[in-house]
Parts: C-alpha cells; structure tokens; sequence
C-alpha cells in the first residue's frame, strides 16, 4: 500500500514537472526579450504561448488538487500552506487548493478506536460520558471530536489518523527528490533545510503528548492577557496518539459575517493577534508556527482563541539578533546593518558573490522603505509594483550567482512559514493595519539592549555577528 502510494504521488510531481519542462523549452524557442526603461530584459510571449501557459496552470492545478484528496496527509498541509501562498504561484493553483482550507474529508470514527485500545486499554465509551462519532474539524493529520466527561463538561477530543506516521515518511521521500529537481532551478545553498524542518515539524505534530506540553507552556505564558485563551488539557485522556482538552467555543476569525453578529471589530482582533504573535517570537521565544485561520477563534467577548500546538517552536537567539540589526537598518537608513543583520541570521552563503549580494540587498530594501508596510498593501500590490522591487542593476544572467550567493538557514524555514501565514491572515482582516508598527512595544526594548550592546556597526567585510 505505501510502495503505491510512493508511485501514485511520485507519477504526479513527475507528470507535473515534465509539463513545464516542456513548456518551458518551447519559451527558449519563441520566447523574445526586451528592454524596459531601467534597462532590465522582461519576457515577451507570443499569445498562443500565454494561452498554451494558462491551459497548463489549470490542468496542473487540478491534477494536484485530485492526487492531494486521494492522498491526504502530508500533501493536504502542503496543499493549504501552498494556497495561502498564492502570490508565489500561478492564480490557477490558489482558486484550486483554497478548497483545502475547509473541506478536508473526515474519516469515520471506526477507524481510531484502535487508538484508544492501545493508548487506554479501553473503547472511548468506557473514558467518555459520551463522545460523537461525526468530526466538528477534519485536518491534514487528524481530526476533532467532541465529547462529554461524566460530570458534563464539553471536551474537544483530537485523534491521529492511524498509519499517518509511516505515511509521513513515504511521502517526505517523494517531497525531497521534488525539492532536488527544485534546486536545479533555484540553487540557494542549504535548501535542503526545507525538507529537515518539514519532517521536525511533522514528527512534532504526530505527537500529542508534545503538543500538550506545548499548550500548557502556552497557556501559562498567555495567562496575563485575559483576552486570550488557550484549551486546559485532560491529561489522564491524553496519549500519542489521543489529545483531550477542554472545549473553546467561539466563531472561526475570518467569518466576518460572525463578527457582525457578535458585534467585534475586525481591527481590535487584528491587532490582538498581531500583538500575541510578536509577543511569542520577540518574548517568549516560543512562538505558533502554524497560524492558519481555522487555528484561530473570537468570542463575544471580543476574546481571541488559540488552537493546535503541535507546530510550536522555538526562535533561536542568532536569528533574534540578525532581524533586530535588519530593524535597525531600516530604522537609521544603515544598508550595512541590515547586511550584518541577514548575516546574523545565516543568509550569506560562505563562497557565495559578496558584493553582489549586498548590492541587491541595498537597493531592494531602499526600495522597501518607500512601500507601505501593511499587509494588505503587499496582497494588494500588482506583479508590475511588486517587480518594481527588484533591483535593476542585476541582469537576467546574474540571478542564478545571486541565488548560489544566499544560504537558507537553520530554523528560519519556521520563522518564515509563521510570518507568511500571520501576515497573510492579519491582511485579511485588516488590511490596513500597520502591522510593524503594532508589534514595536515587543521589539523596541530589545534594539535599545541591542543598540547599547553593540553600538558600533559591523562593516559588509567584518566576520558575522556572533552572540
């Protein structure tokens, strides 16, 4: 079964790929370039070959989105992590996968009670008062129940999806010689990372007696914001492979409709999460690397819910300390800092082109400066404003030793998937907001510590910050 699973999944990354293989030797044939204004070559296509591009797009996107509901799993968070990120791929894959958000097909509860069997050494009707067998939430790697304990009280119970672990590693196997035909394309140093960070993340989340442990630190580190409420955990029904907790009521944090209803505003929520998620990267250093909206509930009284701590992780200081540098070269307009920043973090690859890379990076955040710093002015930016950030001094040529020139660090693809969904969200719900701005309370004190630290800046050519 998992040997067909392997070709099934491995048959359609490879039908994919070798459709845009194809295509994209027939754009080296017809394919024509021209000069803009700022002396950059853009693309010229002729029409039959957009229209040949748009057909492929939305045959791919579809074939994806079949083989993603046959085989569940990993590629269902793949799927919805890929949807939120639309901007990075063809429209035709994000009207595809959005469906994913919501419409994961739950499996029957038949399935799970050889769980509780081995976990409790009982069926869930001898633990539970009551338990009902129909899923309130299907999930890429499990879903939710809800349940009662004798004395009345509403419990969410959440169930691993049996075989899911071996699936895991089946499907990682795929997921990884996809990333090496990737790397053919985008050479950055380290991207193997990706894969490492993925398979950490998901031994974590198939584990539900972390993910406990990971609610309870939460929860106590949240317990000065009344506003915010996170699940109490059962632990004498919680196992592996069995998560019991108390039940929150409150509306999903995008139904807007909801909100009308309960009376909230859409920016007070905005704000609030936007405040916990600084407030769990910059402070506790412990922060939800999964926010995805169904994560996320309001109450009526204006109270933001927390769910699914199986994708919590910890910020390493390192990183910390290269994106306050990045802060503070924003702030005081020092390109150098802001190098020494991304150095800190770990971007610069050691052999890679120096001075080319620190040319991009001055004249793209010099850039940046000038562009609102909301998130919805990046949703709302058009492909022309958004190349209108690239930096006109590197040719077409040169792109390929500016990738080989960047590293992927150790424990940023965490930081990066947390900040891409946060963002995505908060634009959402409030697309104006000054997300920065929100979240300077958490960071201010650490650059003035910073500042009084280290208060001379690291030139381009000095070794990396160290701490």
């Amino acid at each position: 079964m998992l040997a067909l699973r392997f070709l099934r999944a491995s048959w359609v990354f490879g039908t994919v790929f070798a459709s845009y293989f194809l295509h994209w030797l027939l754009t080296r044939v017809f394919r024509r370039w021209r000069a803009d204004e700022y002396g950059r070559e853009l693309p010229v296509d002729p029409p039959w070959l957009k229209r040949r591009k748009e057909r492929l797009d939305s045959r791919n996107a579809k074939r994806v989105l079949r083989a993603i509901l046959k085989l569940r799993g990993v590629y269902i968070k793949l799927g919805q992590v890929l949807s939120i990120m639309g901007g990075f791929l063809p429209m035709a894959y994000g009207k595809e996968l959005e469906s994913l958000q919501d419409a994961v097909p739950p499996r029957p509860f038949d399935v799970f009670r050889p769980l509780f069997d081995d976990g409790f050494g009982r069926q869930p009707e001898a633990l539970y008062a009551r338990i009902e067998t129909q899923p309130i939430a299907a999930a890429s790697l499990g879903q939710v129940h809800v349940a009662y304990d004798h004395d009345g009280t509403k419990l969410a119970v959440k169930v691993l999806y049996p075989g899911i672990r071996q699936q895991i590693r089946v499907d990682m196997k795929v997921i990884r010689a996809s990333m090496k035909v990737l790397s053919w394309f985008l050479p950055v140093q380290g991207i193997e990372r990706v894969n490492d960070a993925l398979e950490d993340l998901l031994r974590r989340e198939t584990d539900y007696r972390h993910e406990a442990a990971c609610m309870q630190r939460v929860k106590a580190e949240f317990a000065h914001r009344p506003k915010v409420l996170v699940p109490d955990v059962v632990d004498e029904l919680t196992t592996n492979d069995v998560l019991t907790m108390s039940f929150m009521e409150g509306a999903r944090i995008t139904d807007f409709e909801a909100y009308k209803k309960l009376g909230l505003d859409r920016e007070t929520m905005a704000r609030r999460l936007t405040e916990c998620f600084y407030e769990q990267l910059f402070v506790h250093r412990f922060f939800h690397a999964d926010p995805h909206p169904g994560n996320f509930l309001v109450d009526a009284d204006d109270t933001l819910v927390i769910l699914d701590y199986g994708a919590i992780c910890e910020v390493e200081q390192k990183t910390i300390d290269g994106l306050l540098d990045v802060l503070r070269g924003f702030f005081e307009g020092r390109d150098e800092l802001v190098l020494a920043g991304i150095e800190a973090i770990g971007f610069v690859a050691p052999d890679g082109d120096r001075e080319l890379l620190e040319r991009t990076v001055k004249t793209y955040f010099q850039k940046l400066l000038k562009v609102e710093r909301t998130a919805g002015a990046l949703m709302r930016a058009t492909e022309r404003e958004l190349f209108e950030l690239a930096d006109p001094e590197v040719a077409r040529l040169q792109l390929r030793d500016l990738m080989k020139s960047v590293n992927y660090p150790e424990g940023w693809f965490y930081v990066e998937r947390a900040s891409i969904l946060m963002f995505w969200l908060v634009g959402q719900m409030a697309p104006d907001m000054d997300t920065l701005q929100v979240g300077m309370p958490y960071v201010l004190p650490l650059l003035a510590a910073r500042t009084a630290a280290a208060p001379a800046p690291m030139s381009p050519t000095s070794s990396p910050v160290t701490t």
